[in-house]
C-alpha cells in the first residue's frame, strides 16, 4: 500500500493494531480468551483494512475484548479459510471471508480441504466496493477501447491480488468477452501488485476503489473502467464497463464475516448485532464511504442466501468463460 493511501486510512481510524483491546471485562460464558479474527490476505491490503476496522468494532462491542486480527494469507484466501474451518465452534475464532474464498476458489481450485457452505456458519455481510481496471500512464493508453487495441499486438500482463479475487476474475472476463488473450499475474500482496503497477511492471490491474483512488487524482495510474452499470460517486470520471460495451464485467469485492460450522446462535446473533450497530454509525458509514466501500449489513440467514448466489453465480460465469486456475 502507498505511503499517502496508508496514512489516509490510518487518520480515518482503518488501519488499526493487529491487537484491538482494552483490559476486558467479565462477559459470561463468551468470549473467555482473546478471539481471532482472521484475514486471508497480507497486512495493508483492503481486506486486512477493512478486517482491522471489524476488529475494532468487535472489541468495543464486547467491552474491550481483545481480537486479534491475524494474517493468513495464500492460496486466493483459501489457507485463512481453511484454518477457521477447522477451528472449534466456540466463537473464539472468525473469518472475514471474500467472494474468492467463498464463490470463485471452490471452483477454481482442486482439492480444496472446506465446502464454503457446509463448513461455516454465517454470521453478516458486511461491506462491499467496485473494482478498477487501472494502468501505468507509461501504457500509452487512455481508454478501454485504446487498451484493447494495443492488447491485439502484444500480450498484456494484468496483475490481481491473487487467484480467484476480483482482479482475476474481472481480468478473465475481460479477455473472454474481448476474445483477446492475456496473462493473469497474481500477487500473494495486492500492495506489491500496485507497486509494480506503479513501475510500469504490470500493464494493468483489477483492483479495488481505495487502493488506487489516489493513484488516479496524482496521475500515477490511469483508471479505464470500473465495475457496475452506472459510475462512481467518488470517480464519476471513470466510466462504467457496461458504458464500454462490456456489461458482464461486473465482479464486485465483498466481504463477509463466517465462523466454523455449528457455532452457537447466541454468540452468532452477538457478533451480528454489534457489527451491525456499527454499521449504522455516521462515523463508520463516513469512513466506508471516503474509501469507496459500502455497507451491507443484514442478517446470518441474508448472508447464507447471498453466499449462495454468488457462488452459483460465479461458478456458470467461470465455466461458461472457461477460467482457469492460470487464465
Amino acid at each position: 500500500m502507498n505511503i499517502t493511501t496508508r496514512r489516509a486510512l490510518l487518520g480515518a481510524g482503518l488501519a488499526a493494531p493487529a491487537v484491538i483491546a482494552s483490559p476486558a471485562r467479565a462477559q459470561g460464558a463468551w468470549p473467555q480468551r482473546p478471539i481471532r479474527l482472521i484475514v486471508p490476505f497480507a497486512a495493508g491490503t483492503s481486506t486486512d483494512i477493512v478486517g482491522r476496522l471489524i476488529g475494532q468494532h468487535l472489541s468495543r462491542g464486547l467491552d474491550g475484548h481483545v481480537v486479534v486480527v491475524e494474517n493468513r494469507a495464500g492460496a486466493g484466501g483459501t489457507i485463512g479459510a481453511a484454518a477457521v474451518a477447522q477451528a472449534a465452534p466456540d466463537g473464539h475464532t472468525l473469518l472475514l471471508g471474500v467472494i474468492g474464498t467463498h464463490a470463485v476458489n471452490p471452483h477454481l481450485m482442486r482439492g480444496l480441504t472446506y465446502d464454503p457452505a457446509r463448513d461455516f456458519t454465517p454470521i453478516l455481510a458486511h461491506s462491499k466496493t467496485k473494482i478498477l481496471l487501472v494502468v501505468p500512464p507509461s501504457l500509452g493508453v487512455r481508454n478501454l477501447a485504446d487498451f484493447l487495441a494495443l492488447a491485439r499486438q502484444r500480450t498484456m500482463n494484468i496483475g490481481s491480488a491473487g487467484t480467484g479475487t476480483t482482479g482475476h476474475l474481472n481480468q478473465a472476463l475481460l479477455a473472454n468477452l474481448s476474445g483477446i488473450p492475456m496473462n493473469h499475474v497474481p500477487y500473494r500482496d495486492g500492495g506489491q501488485a500496485v507497486t509494480d503497477l506503479v513501475s510500469g511492471r504490470l500493464d494493468g490491474m483489477f483492483y479495488h476503489t481505495q487502493f488506487v483512488r489516489s493513484h488516479v487524482e496524482q496521475g500515477t495510474m490511469v483508471a479505464l473502467g470500473i465495475t457496475g452499470t452506472e459510475r462512481s460517486n467518488l470517480m464519476p470520471q471513470v466510466p462504467s464497463f457496461a458504458e464500454g460495451g462490456f456489461p458482464g464485467i461486473a465482479a464486485e469485492g465483498w466481504w463477509a464475516m463466517f465462523g466454523p460450522a455449528r457455532m452457537p446462535e447466541p454468540i452468532v446473533t452477538r457478533v451480528n448485532r454489534i457489527l451491525n450497530e456499527a454499521l449504522r454509525e455516521p462515523a463508520t458509514l463516513a469512513v466506508l464511504n471516503n474509501s469507496g466501500v459500502e455497507p451491507i449489513g443484514g442478517t446470518p440467514e441474508e448472508l447464507s442466501r447471498f453466499q449462495q448466489e454468488e457462488f452459483q453465480r460465479w461458478g456458470d460465469v467461470i465455466r461458461r468463460a472457461d477460467i482457469r486456475v492460470d487464465s
